[in-house]
């Protein structure tokens, strides 16, 4: 009888321990692990052990919340069923060798708060699907080979803090409604093939500490209203085709110069990772 009950009891402690998920949830995972070449991820699942054990896979209430691979070598394309780990709030999957296109079915994610998939090989445009993700605060993606333009719905995505879309081959121009992420603190277009002018509306983004434009096709001048940004302590506009050659700024808190001509400086230049 005492052996039944130790047991019973060591089950219970094992299930416990062991925390589950439903079976479409891990479905899913394996989906993507066998579609991402799982036998030659650095960091490999044991797809005979309870999921709670695989590396980057964080477990809360019986459901996925965050599914963190970075630098794990994963090559090959992210299957649409991502979309099944409902509950899921971060995504993180950047320096890898991920190719394809990004799956529309991430616009299902509603409880999405970070997604991270940059220096990969993705291709094709952003899709509109991702616009729907309105408690998104950090979208990096950048270091791939996007293209086609931004859409014009980013502007939905108001509980953006970080917006990283350098080094891809996006064109068109920067859509005004970039100015209404107000929450925004990091802005990187850095390397890119956009045009226009930038947008007046950018001025309206109070919290704005980063803004990195370089290395495009802008053309006109910078909105007055950027210089009234209080926070903004990084700005790089360079190598582009504005009215003036503004240098590249870091500004400390206390002071006032910003976006000054470079005749009119002594080369307060600087270099900008995109991260």
């Amino acid at each position: 009888m005492k052996t039944a009950k130790l047991t019973l009891l060591l089950s219970l402690v094992t299930m416990i321990t062991f925390a589950s998920i439903s079976p479409k949830e891990k479905e899913a995972l394996l989906d993507f692990y066998h579609a991402t070449s799982g036998e030659n991820w650095v960091d490999k699942w044991d797809i005979n052990q309870p999921v709670s054990t695989w590396k980057g896979v964080t477990i809360k209430d019986d459901v996925v919340v965050k599914l963190h691979l970075e630098m794990n070598n994963l090559q090959g394309t992210m299957p649409q069923s991502l979309a099944h780990l409902t509950s899921l709030k971060e995504l993180r999957l950047g320096f890898n060798k991920i190719t394809g296109n990004i799956p529309t079915s991430l616009g299902q994610l509603q409880k999405l708060e970070v997604l991270e998939l940059y220096m990969n090989q993705l291709e094709g445009e952003l899709p509109n699907e991702l616009m729907a993700l309105n408690k998104l605060r950090v979208l990096k993606l950048y270091s791939n080979s996007l293209t086609g333009p931004i859409p014009n719905s980013i502007g939905n995505l108001t509980n953006l803090e970080e917006l990283l879309l350098g080094s891809n081959f996006f064109t068109g121009t920067i859509p005004s409604e970039v100015g209404e992420l107000l929450q925004l603190e990091k802005l990187s277009l850095i390397d890119n093939k956009l045009e226009g002018r930038i947008p007046h509306e950018l001025g309206n983004l109070n919290h704005l500490k980063e803004l990195v434009l370089s290395s495009n096709q802008l053309t006109g001048r910078l909105p007055y209203g950027i210089y009234g940004l209080k926070k903004l302590s990084v700005m790089m506009v360079s190598d582009n085709n504005l009215d003036k050659d503004y240098v590249s700024i870091i500004k400390s808190e206390d002071s006032s110069i910003l976006g000054i001509p470079q005749n009119e400086q002594e080369g307060l230049a600087t270099d900008y990772i995109d991260d």
